[in-house]
């Protein structure tokens, strides 16, 4: 993702791409080319590692039925559980965290040395804090596996090795957490060059590990369930630890701090102001502030996590480990998109407003509100538009491409047809990303709280349209696509309200008109053009194709003047960010 270097007046045609944090007046952050091609670096990484995981993923359905895809992402959301619960709250309360060891008007002028150790005191600080992650992933790991097994169904407990492999996934949860001190420094220095080269190494030996393993037991005759996948998973965090500790020790080694739990040396030496300092710490080795913040989002983050994983969780309950595996595969294939481009720039974004904003939070300064307003808005009408495309073309061209990479025998299962309304789905999905990361950045505390009490209000829907799609009408993996979209719309919705608020109590309206389409009326036209031809031409949602390959040529022919027509009516927008993206390339080059 390319990004505006410094701060701009509002503009109106902004990029959609949000531009980087302006760069602070501190040794701490690097270059401002660095940061644009590092935000670009990840989703050139995840590019990357998904075009790996996709090809050993189709390898691997050959030795798979459903169920065991459905076991498989069951343990899959447990690991995700555990390490959600120990770091996410402190991860979030670490990107917000104001420094520690600011310094004064009466020591700004002091020597290098003295900002040097302010400097090695904040590292230290933060990386104390992402040692708690390791206590929390441990209660979390333990008291998460009891649970699963406890109230596991006998159809899915009497799936191979489940114990051993849940032991397996367990342990390579906590080797992932042994890996937190050394990448939480590494994203508080902005330095996503070990982060690419972790997470690519890690991917590489997950695929090779998991395929080599089913690969084995297929060969030898052997019914080894799911430990393939527990298996690829350990090799996966132990491929992060390593590479993080390389890099991390590097970087602790040449800047004069500890990758260990340490306590925090005072800034000064007298009295008064030593004893202030250890004022603002917990033991001597937690900044306060950053602990505070961090239990105040451990509420949201449990019921945002529930949220997240909710599907699965209810899937689980309500249907057969068969149907878990047919939904998993759908949701696997339909997430994607949001994996490769939505959370980093998810990620990018919470950052971004993060620093952007926090003068704003004190004392409003109004041309950064109104730069985070133009980039918000600039980015939430890209994602617009690109959900028209998803939505419009998605439901016909899904199906076929399932039946190409996955085969007859999947697409026949019914995951053809969940991945075509699962396309209704994905637009709802990168919209609520980028309005909860906005809210994440800005929202003071009371205000946390009281989005955490409306996410469980949320929950309790996802859940009554869940079990009303799921048992009342059967409408199987589909209905619960239908469920998440109600949930990602009530959270839109909030997150919608929360926006115009915020902008409005800073002095500026955001103006939601911005965000839709220039040409709405047209694009809707043309969205109903294509699919009238489409089922005139004998086409219909989620059926299996006899021509495949013709039919997707088919769709693809249709889509070309829908495209056109997008393409024309945004003209302007589309030209501005071309413009824009082309400059600021030539600034960072």
């Amino acid at each position: 993702m390319a990004k505006g270097l410094g701060k701009q007046p509002p503009q109106a045609n902004p990029s959609p791409i949000p531009p980087i944090p302006p760069p602070q007046a501190s040794p701490t952050t690097p270059k401002q080319g660095s940061a644009v091609r590092g935000a670009s670096l990840l989703i050139i990484l995840q590019i990357a590692s998904r075009a790996v995981t996709f090809v050993a993923n189709q390898l691997l359905l050959r030795f798979l039925t459903a169920q065991l895809l459905g076991v498989s992402t069951q343990l899959e959301v447990y690991y995700l559980s555990v390490l959600f619960f120990a770091r996410e709250s402190l991860r979030v309360a670490i990107q917000r965290q104001d420094s520690p060891s600011t310094p004064t008007e009466s020591n700004a002028n002091d020597t290098k040395t003295k900002t040097n150790s302010a400097d090695a005191r904040d590292n230290q600080s933060v990386i104390n804090i992402a040692h708690l992650s390791l206590l929390l992933g441990l209660g979390a790991s333990v008291g998460l596996g009891w649970a699963y097994l406890r109230y596991v169904d006998a159809s899915t407990a009497a799936t191979p090795y489940l114990d051993v492999a849940l032991r397996i996934y367990s342990v390579a949860a906590i080797v992932e957490l042994l890996s937190e001190p050394a990448f939480v420094i590494l994203q508080y220095r902005l330095r996503f060059g070990p982060r690419a080269a972790a997470e690519s190494i890690a991917t590489f030996l997950r695929c090779v590990v998991t395929f080599g393993a089913a690969n084995w037991a297929w060969r030898q005759g052997l019914e080894i369930g799911v430990l393939p996948f527990a298996l690829g998973q350990l090799a996966y965090s132990f491929g992060l630890l390593a590479v993080y500790m390389w890099y991390g020790t590097q970087l602790a080694s040449a800047e004069g701090f500890s990758l260990l739990l340490k306590r925090s040396a005072p800034l000064a030496q007298k009295g008064s102001k030593m004893d202030e300092m250890d004022a603002n710490y917990v033991l001597g080795y937690f900044f306060k502030p950053t602990l505070q913040l961090a239990s105040s989002l451990t509420a949201q983050s449990f019921v945002k996590h529930i949220l997240t994983q909710g599907d699965t969780f209810l899937v689980s309950v309500l249907s057969d480990p068969g149907s878990q595996g047919i939904y998993a595969l759908a949701n696997n294939y339909g997430g994607l998109l949001a994996r490769l481009v939505f959370q980093p720039v998810e990620e990018s974004s919470r950052n971004y407003f993060s620093k952007l904003l926090s003068s704003a939070k004190g004392s409003p300064d109004k041309q950064a509100v109104n730069k985070a307003k133009s980039d918000l808005q600039a980015l939430l009408k890209f994602y617009l538009l690109l959900g028209i495309c998803v939505v419009t073309v998605g439901p016909f061209a899904a199906p076929l491409l399932i039946q190409i990479v996955a085969g007859a025998k999947w697409s026949a299962s019914g995951a053809g047809a969940v991945l075509a309304r699962y396309c209704l789905y994905i637009p709802l999905l990168a919209i609520n990303g980028v309005a909860e990361a906005f809210v994440s950045s800005v929202a003071t505390e009371s205000e946390v709280h009281r989005q955490s009490l409306w996410m469980g209000a949320f929950s309790l829907a996802f859940g009554v349209a869940g079990f009303v799609s799921l048992r009342v009408l059967d409408l199987g993996a589909a209905g619960l696509v239908y469920a998440n979209c109600i949930n990602m719309l009530c959270r839109i919705v909030w997150s919608g309200t929360f926006i115009s608020q915020y902008f409005r109590s800073n002095g500026s309206d955001f103006g939601w008109n911005s965000v839709l389409p220039d040409g709405l009326a047209l694009s809707t036209l043309a969205t109903a053009v294509f699919w009238a031809s489409l089922t005139r031409a004998g086409f219909s949602v989620g059926t299996i194709s006899t021509h495949v390959f013709k039919d997707l040529i088919t769709v693809a022919i249709g889509a070309v003047p829908f495209a056109t027509v997008i393409a024309y009516t945004e003209r302007k927008y589309l030209l501005s960010c071309y413009h824009s993206l082309r400059g600021r390339s030539k600034a960072v080059g």
